[in-house]
């Protein structure tokens, strides 16, 4: 897999998380932090042994938006 970077939002750090990237397959990967607090994981659905989750502002999911 290649991933083509599409940018970050006024809410990322300099060098920091969040962002957004675009996939040759056709899909999107985002960078953002990761979710450690355990309420917030018992409230996902079918989390995979090999996944994680990431919180990232509503401005990044724009990005990817707007790429389309």
């Amino acid at each position: 897999m290649r991933l083509t970077y599409l940018g970050k939002t006024d809410t990322s750090n300099e060098g920091n998380c969040p962002a957004l990237y675009q996939t040759d397959r056709g899909t999107a990967v985002v960078q953002g932090k990761r979710i450690t607090d355990p309420e917030a994981l018992g409230d996902l659905r079918d989390l995979a042994p090999d996944e994680i989750a990431v919180e990232v502002p509503w401005d990044v999911i724009e990005l990817g938006r707007r790429a389309q």
